[in-house]
């Protein structure tokens, strides 16, 4: 089906006076994207999409309107059904709490393209399936964390225990025992995707535990390693501003590869049900070291090489990672 989809979508653009990732041509529906967040927009995961979705509506590509802090099933469901009647081409949701209610509203609209942030599989025929994975770079700032850690404890602050950030955590443990095989490694969830406070006070017990840097998987742990003065890692976008002397790099997801490739088929009229996770790599453009920010000037040059042949062996894929969606156990 991909192979299908794609050589339709080249036939639709040689037919195009401009290429549609640049910009809609004369005549073209510009599609009409409705988000909604379950969390505050000013959740790193929310601002990815919402960022990416911004510079599609100031390229004149889509019209984008969104709601947050949908924190239940019920206003979630109740915010999307009054959005149908708007008759939108594009709805971007996410599934953590209101999955089933989603999928519902979808059936319903089978003309409608639904674009899910779930763990679940995509819903032939509209509804297709997104989430970050950050495995790629999260274990890049393991091996990071391995060499630099003068402790040899270090520290990951995450979210909810689900697959996705599971194989994340994951792969930064692997990452890191790779670099130094005696790293001890302390994984605190907060049950809670956006929860500051919580954060920074699981990332101040780590520290008070020995760990010398923590991967800030939820936002508010760089807070407490800042307190501290412990290095630390952000997560999904570039957090450097929070902390400039502690900050290093971490994880960055871009939503873009998967911006452009819906706003494409949406623009050619296409509406199919797709799981588009492999969007998010660093091969694709979808996953990323955060920029350094200088760093690179002051960690040791070896470090440095080492991590930079590993990003290669990733993205030329003579290093593949298959990091465990099992919840996991720190030391």
């Amino acid at each position: 089906m991909r192979a299908a989809l794609v050589a339709l979508l080249g036939l639709c653009l040689s037919f195009a006076a401009a290429p549609l990732c640049g910009g809609q041509s004369a005549g073209k529906k510009v599609p009409v994207v409705f988000a909604a967040y379950a969390t505050p927009l000013e959740e790193p995961w929310n601002m990815v999409i919402h960022e990416a979705f911004q510079a599609a509506q100031r390229g004149g590509r889509i019209k984008y309107s969104w709601q947050a802090d949908l924190a239940d099933a019920p206003r979630m469901a109740a915010a999307l059904a009054a959005e149908m009647g708007k008759r939108p081409d594009i709805v971007v949701a996410d599934g953590t709490l209101a999955d089933a209610e989603i999928r519902q509203l979808a059936a319903a609209h089978p003309q409608t393209a639904f674009v899910v942030g779930t763990s679940g599989p995509p819903a032939p025929p509209n509804l297709s399936t997104f989430d970050s994975d950050l495995a790629e770079p999260a274990y890049l700032c393991g091996v990071l964390a391995g060499r630099l850690t003068k402790s040899g404890i270090v520290g990951v602050v995450c979210g909810k225990p689900e697959p996705h950030v599971h194989k994340t955590v994951n792969a930064y443990i692997q990452g890191a025992r790779d670099a130094n095989p005696a790293a001890k490694v302390k994984v605190t969830f907060i049950d809670s995707w956006f929860d500051p406070p919580k954060a920074r006070q699981a990332a101040l017990d780590q520290i008070a535990a020995g760990a010398d840097l923590v991967y800030a998987e939820r936002e508010g742990a760089i807070a407490g390693a800042r307190e501290k003065g412990a290095l630390a890692f952000g997560n999904l976008l570039d957090q450097h501003g929070e902390s400039p002397d502690t900050v290093i790099t971490g994880p960055v997801w871009s939503m873009t590869p998967v911006v452009d490739y819906l706003v494409s088929l949406s623009a050619a009229g296409m509406v199919h049900a797709e799981n588009l996770v492999d969007f998010s790599t660093l091969g694709r453009g979808g996953a990323a070291l955060a920029p350094w920010h200088g760093w690179e000037g002051k960690l040791p040059p070896d470090v440095m090489q080492l991590v930079r042949e590993k990003e290669r062996a990733l993205k030329a894929g003579t290093l593949v990672l298959n990091p465990s969606p099992e919840r996991p156990v720190g030391d």
